[in-house]
């Protein structure tokens, strides 16, 4: 197998771990003084929700890079405007919005792409040659 090939299957995968570790980190903003454990888990477990969605997301795109690829570009190209008006407020500029809806959506679109193209790639080689 040529290195291009495994750097094309594993940039998709590895880039949306990232990405979902990334905005998993938003979650322990769950975490309040005033809280007991139980209060600040239960939180956590509920601002993990996207991220488990996304690992969800991620399962399939592993499996059938295909349609794995073309849900995930689909919930990127979507977050990006809902991302962007919800920090169209008061205090930031449509450039600071912009910029912190290319940071979250941009990747997952990237993503999508990549794994789209590495389905086409994978669906010319040999079935020998197939990655697992």
């Amino acid at each position: 197998m040529k290195p291009s090939h495994k750097l094309l299957w594993w940039t998709p995968r590895v880039l949306c771990i990232l990405v979902i570790a990334f905005i998993s980190l938003f979650a322990f903003d769950a975490f309040a003084p005033g809280n007991t454990f139980w209060q600040n888990l239960a939180g956590l477990l509920i601002h993990l929700i996207p991220s488990l969605i996304l690992i969800a997301l991620l399962v399939v795109a592993w499996k059938w890079e295909l349609v794995g690829g073309i849900m995930i570009t689909v919930l990127g190209l979507a977050a990006t405007p809902v991302i962007f008006n919800i920090n169209s407020r008061p205090g930031n500029t449509p450039g600071q919005a912009l910029g912190i809806a290319l940071l979250v959506g941009l990747p997952f679109i990237v993503a999508g792409i990549l794994f789209i193209v590495s389905h086409y790639v994978n669906a010319r080689r040999n079935p020998d040659e197939q990655l697992p």
